[in-house]
């Protein structure tokens, strides 16, 4: 909600600060708690070879295609699971490429990074940063067309 206040920018209006709004909406029965804290699907591998932070928490850039970042998901369906890799330009937040799956292998990543590769080819040299998860350091994915 403060989000979109501060989106809006509302003329005249000084939007009130995040905990404020939360507190409001608390009082009149309209906010969400979410049933448990969520917890990352995806596990550090701690054996592979720590690459130096580039992007050091700056999740912005000047210019398209100069600085990604990617993650996965898990999505609960009827059905069972679906895990989604998708990867981001810090530029202008567009989701550059995706890939689905109903397994979270090291192969979704890679696929992830073929598909933006196809879709955007300027890619190649572009910083990703992910989450050192073991599926982004494995071997495949190091091997990959982009990297």
């Amino acid at each position: 909600m403060h989000q979109a206040l501060e989106q809006k920018q509302p003329d005249g209006i000084n939007v009130p600060s995040e905990r404020t709004i939360y507190r409001d909406m608390e009082e009149i029965g309209i906010s969400h708690r979410p049933k448990r804290k969520p917890n990352g699907i995806t596990r550090a591998d701690k054996e592979a070879r720590k690459s130096d932070d580039l992007i050091k928490r700056n999740f912005t850039s000047d210019k398209p295609l100069e600085k990604c970042v990617t993650d996965m998901t898990q999505v609960k369906c009827l059905d069972g699971k679906l895990y989604v890799s998708a990867i981001f330009d810090c530029f202008d937040s567009a989701v550059l490429g995706l890939a689905m799956d109903t397994n979270m292998k090291a192969t979704l990543c890679e696929k992830t990074l073929e598909n933006t590769y196809k879709s955007h080819p300027g890619i190649r040299g572009c910083i990703i940063h992910s989450d050192r998860g073991t599926q982004y350091t494995s071997g495949i994915v190091k091997k990959s067309v982009v990297i």
